[in-house]
């Protein structure tokens, strides 16, 4: 197969033979094959020539255009048609013969192979790219409530730089080798001797179960409880990643309402649940923290018929009066509690770095599933956090952060108490990075105060996604206030005011 006719644009130099800065123009390569379309050769393209040729003859292919058994030029041919060195047209050609696209003959060429064209797949010139259903650059906002967005400016990027630094320098031959499934050692007893101090959490190391993030927590719960358990009962409102978690693994989720006490137990002891994931320090989204009389019934309520509690500390560091609760694992160290933390709330969502101490009841089913797993944190971030905790970073970081958001959240509490007054209702307020503000006596609903708050600037995260059934009687909001300064807080309510 012969070309009709090359037409090849040349660079042209600059019309000063004595000038060092030569123009050159795109050199442009077209080539017509009998019975395809002309290849298009782009020196400009950032793809390589080879590549460019491969997915041109490639795509005439599978559209039928060039034949079964159409015999290919030879590689000297069309490199000399293409004005092409032979290694392009060679590299293109091999790669169509490794996945199948031509064939050969001893000393006749290269032949097209035949395809059904039914089932080939479809020249995708003219239709969506992939790139075209990626979604885009996440909105801008000048006032940004959402309520896990931490201060931008509060990582301790120096400390951590020399404890990432220290961690590489110390561990350097352990860093061509895996490491254990459920954690690196060091980080492990760094967080039992945190906790131990803190939480009230009473456990050993080999409990502790390293993870990235609550998400995985709760999939490797899900995982090991699914051979006896079916029915999780969740906290309604409550924090929805649980709630899909626990769906994806085909577990029936049964809502049991919240009160200021926390979790109804008469609602939970009436349903057929056998695992329940409550917030107990700091109820998420409503902040309640439950007495210790309720802890007490609850795990009354785990240690009948096998049943099981997760505990998720959530938000727990982030007291602004008074101690931070004790957790709930500590009253039975010894029950069948699941405590789960993170250092995404204080340090950073980034690192993925969590953990959770599984009863003893659960360590067999656990090292039978996983024991052929690798490590899903790296072990460089491990040791960083380890030596960020041994050498007394992260409580000195607790305590600065506390001081933080405290000025924060007490700057939003004056805010709605200038701009609303007594239109709103706060609850929740005194832990965490976020509080709850209802508005009983505003005509707007919660997806109307959204989108016009949207207009103006304003991001707001919709209180009805913590509902698993029901809406709240009055329009409720959730204001977050880790992720602005105190003046854009101030300025964000105040707009706020103005189109509730």
């Amino acid at each position: 197969m012969v070309a009709d006719y090359v037409i090849c644009e040349y660079a042209e130099r600059s019309a000063r033979r004595d000038d060092k800065n030569y123009n050159f123009k795109k050199r442009l390569i077209l080539v017509e094959m009998t019975g395809g379309d002309m290849f298009i050769l782009n020196n400009s393209n950032p793809v390589p020539l080879y590549k460019q040729l491969y997915n041109q003859i490639r795509e005439q292919i599978l559209s039928g255009k060039l034949p079964a058994d159409s015999r290919l030029p030879s590689v000297r041919d069309m490199a000399i048609e293409l004005s092409a060195s032979r290694n392009t047209v060679d590299g293109a050609y091999q790669e169509l013969y490794a996945e199948g696209y031509i064939y050969s003959r001893p000393r006749s060429g290269y032949f097209v192979s035949a395809l059904d064209q039914e089932v080939a797949p479809q020249d995708q010139s003219g239709k969506p790219g992939k790139n075209d259903y990626l979604p885009g650059p996440p909105s801008s906002f000048a006032y940004d409530f959402h309520p896990a967005r931490l201060d931008p400016e509060s990582f301790p990027t120096e400390l951590w730089r020399k404890c990432f630094v220290e961690g590489l320098r110390r561990n350097s031959q352990q860093l061509v080798q895996y490491g254990d499934p459920q954690g690196d050692w060091g980080l492990r007893c760094s967080i039992k001797s945190y906790l131990e101090r803190s939480r009230g959490v009473l456990c050993d190391p080999d409990q502790i179960v390293i993870c990235s993030g609550l998400q995985q927590s709760l999939d490797i719960v899900s995982h090991i409880l699914k051979e006896s358990h079916s029915v999780v009962a969740v906290e309604n409102p409550g924090y929805h990643l649980p709630r899909s978690v626990f769906h994806s693994h085909s577990y029936t989720i049964f809502p049991v309402p919240v009160g200021s006490s926390g979790i109804d137990l008469n609602h939970l002891k009436g349903s057929n649940s056998t695992i329940a994931y409550v917030t107990p320090s700091h109820q998420m989204p409503l902040g309640y923290v439950m007495p210790v009389a309720n802890r007490l019934a609850l795990i009354e309520w785990a240690e009948s018929d096998g049943k099981y509690i997760i505990e998720d500390d959530y938000d727990s560091e982030l007291r602004y009066h008074g101690k931070p609760i004790p957790s709930l694992q500590g009253l039975r160290p010894t029950g069948n509690i699941i405590y789960s933390g993170t250092f995404s709330k204080i340090l950073s969502p980034s690192l993925r770095l969590s953990y959770m101490v599984l009863p003893y009841s659960l360590l067999a089913t656990y090292r039978k599933f996983y024991r052929a797993y690798f490590p899903s944190v790296s072990l460089l971030e491990q040791r960083s956090m380890e030596n960020f905790m041994e050498q007394g970073h992260w409580e000195r970081h607790i305590r600065r952060m506390r001081v933080l958001y405290k000025k924060k959240h007490d700057t939003l509490l004056r805010a709605v108490e200038t701009h609303f007054g007594k239109r709103a209702v706060v609850i929740g307020q005194g832990a965490g990075l976020h509080v709850v503000m209802m508005l009983p006596a505003t005509s707007y609903g919660e997806a109307e105060v959204i989108d016009r708050a949207r207009q103006k600037g304003i991001r707001l995260f919709p209180f009805s996604e913590f509902h698993v059934v029901g809406q709240p009687q009055a329009t409720t909001l959730l204001l977050g206030f880790g992720g602005m300064n105190g003046s854009e807080i101030e300025q964000g309510i105040a707009i706020l005011s103005q189109i509730c």
